[in-house]
């Protein structure tokens, strides 16, 4: 387990302002991610658009950036400068993302786009947010129109299904065009990131806020290909379900979803009507459907006449059902306070004083949750991470001496072999070899980036490590070249699974390809062993760059 979050040790490059990024950027902080906010001498514009607390006189803190910036820090750089943007490609060397919801082509305006930022850093994942997506993916004809939340709920079909009728449309209160879009990136984030740590190599991942809203919508998509009608705005009902929505209480409103048979029985028998148990009108979800109003008319009639705590009582439970909260009814809620669902920031210039913001909904069986932090103040941390010591890269590490101390290490010596699809076989010398696991059984051999048989063996579904013996010295240092004669001047089988099988080696291991990891210029391969043989003998050795016998040492 670890205190810091599932995410800890992904560094994030945070252009983004106001809601969609910066809710993308939030979840992946609220999990361990440091996101470092990069932001202009004037600040995200969520810093000034309130509501603010009755004591901040100097409106410092507004409710709408402190709620999406906790646990971020905040460093400023003008990237309009020569040394804005100097710094800012020395931050990317190390970065594993960088998320930005610019308009399409401003980060290329500046020298900033993810081709030129792949050359400093090609294992970097690259998310944008787009009101209509990047032309990179399929230019919109929209590609050049700003959008904000409203825009692309409407334009995405999600304002055209909410409200009393087809022509009284309303917008749905939170900004679900935003949010929803920013949820769904932080996925991509992560799946990107996954797949880097096997591939070494980053990408751009691109989404609409429009598209987003699409994939939002799909009951719609499927209604009007299976019906051939415009689904609309049709109140608080459900287009077949019934009862399935909104309905009335003496004191308010709650949501009652019967989807079941069997949920309408227990409904029915609750009104006092279990005559409608086995109606054939009713008993059925699509008899239901067809009596759609008779059915809604029935349950309203009923709710109207009881309080929403009345109503609980009875069906609390037993049907899907909730009484229609507004905040004060969540904050007062025991089920919030038990799932600690509303969490205090503390101000840190007010001592007495903190901010309630929606916590982090999720909850992990081993990894602990992150605690919520004040969000920065803008430029906070400049210091700490451009600061004169801090601004460079890493202190470059003499790679000569580098290598006689990696030298020192004795290794035992192998070749990995494998099939290319056009089943010539391929291998090299690997002295970076090592057993992992024996249940499962998992072994362990480095490939040089640079090597000639590199994409085949990342790609091989199954390869072989055959450990040499001391008398195999010649075809260590003969599989160590780019000779075309390696298995034409070498005894050979092909064994299990096809793979090419050495003669003479102490042991043959044949593995399935379990998982690639990146790791600087080399790439980890880790197999699955599935078939293995020995024969007696010594083995050969490998130590500050000479063979050697096991007596011998040195």
């Amino acid at each position: 387990m670890t205190d810091r979050g599932i995410l800890s040790g992904i560094k994030v490059l945070d252009l983004t302002r106001m809601l969609s990024g910066p809710y993308c950027t939030m979840v992946l902080a609220d999990h361990g991610a440091e996101v470092i906010k990069i932001e202009d001498s004037k600040g995200d514009t969520s810093r000034f658009s309130g509501p603010y607390k009755k004591y901040d006189s100097d409106k410092e803190w507004a409710g709408y950036f402190v709620s999406l910036n906790r646990n971020k820090k905040s460093i400023q750089i003008d990237l309009k400068s020569t040394s804005g943007i100097k710094k800012f490609r020395r931050l990317v060397c190390s970065a594993d993302v960088l998320v930005e919801n610019f308009r399409p082509g401003v980060m290329e305006k500046l020298g900033l786009s993810f081709e030129e930022l792949n050359k400093l850093n090609p294992k970097l994942v690259y998310g944008a947010i787009r009101g209509f997506g990047d032309p990179r993916s399929g230019e919109s004809p929209y590609n050049d129109w700003p959008s904000y939340d409203v825009v692309a709920q409407a334009m995405g079909g999600l304002i055209s299904l909410t409200g009393p009728d087809p022509n009284t449309v309303t917008k749905v209160g939170p900004g679900v065009g935003d949010i929803f879009t920013g949820l769904y990136l932080s996925f991509g984030i992560i799946a990107a990131v996954r797949e880097a740590e096997s591939s070494g190599l980053g990408q751009f991942i691109d989404i609409s806020m429009y598209d987003a809203m699409i994939s939002l919508c799909e009951r719609a998509v499927y209604q009007y290909d299976f019906e051939g009608r415009i689904p609309t705005a049709s109140g608080n009902g459900h287009p077949f379900l019934a009862p399935f929505g909104i309905f009335p209480a003496k004191d308010g409103n709650v949501a009652i979803g019967v989807v079941e048979d069997s949920f309408w029985k227990r409904l029915v028998k609750a009104i006092g009507s279990p005559e409608y148990e086995n109606h054939s009108d009713f008993s059925t979800i699509m008899s239901r459907k067809k009596n759609i109003l008779r059915v809604n008319k029935l349950v309203e009639t009923w709710t109207s006449g009881l309080t929403k705590l009345e109503l609980l009582k009875k069906l609390g439970g037993k049907v899907p059902f909730g009484p229609v909260n507004n905040v004060q009814d969540i904050f007062n809620d025991p089920h919030t306070e038990c799932r600690k669902m509303i969490e205090k920031i503390k101000d840190p210039y007010e001592a007495n004083e903190s901010w309630c913001v929606a916590a982090n909904p999720l909850k992990f069986s081993r990894s602990k949750k992150v605690a919520l932090e004040t969000p920065p103040r803008l430029g906070e941390h400049t210091a700490d991470y451009l600061g004169q010591d801090k601004i460079g890269l890493e202190k470059k590490i003499d790679g000569l001496a580098l290598r006689k101390a990696f030298g020192t290490f004795t290794t035992g010596v192998t070749i990995a072999t494998t099939l290319q699809k056009d089943r010539i076989p391929r291998g090299f010398t690997a002295n970076s070899f090592s057993s992992v696991s024996l249940e499962p059984p998992l072994l362990l051999v480095c490939l040089s980036k640079g090597g000639l048989s590199y994409k085949t063996f990342t790609e091989s579904t199954y390869f072989a490590i055959n450990v040499l013996s001391e008398d195999q010295k010649e075809l260590s240092a003969l599989f160590a070249t780019q000779s075309e004669e390696k298995f034409t001047s070498t005894i050979w089988s092909h064994g299990h699974k096809d793979v090419p099988i050495l003669k003479g080696c102490l042991s043959s291991f044949v593995c399935k390809n379990e998982k690639i990891i990146d790791a600087g210029d080399h790439t980890v391969l880790i197999g699955r062993v599935e078939q293995f043989s020995t024969n007696e003998g010594r083995p050969l050795l490998y130590y500050k760059g000479q063979y050697v016998s096991p007596e011998s040492g040195s």
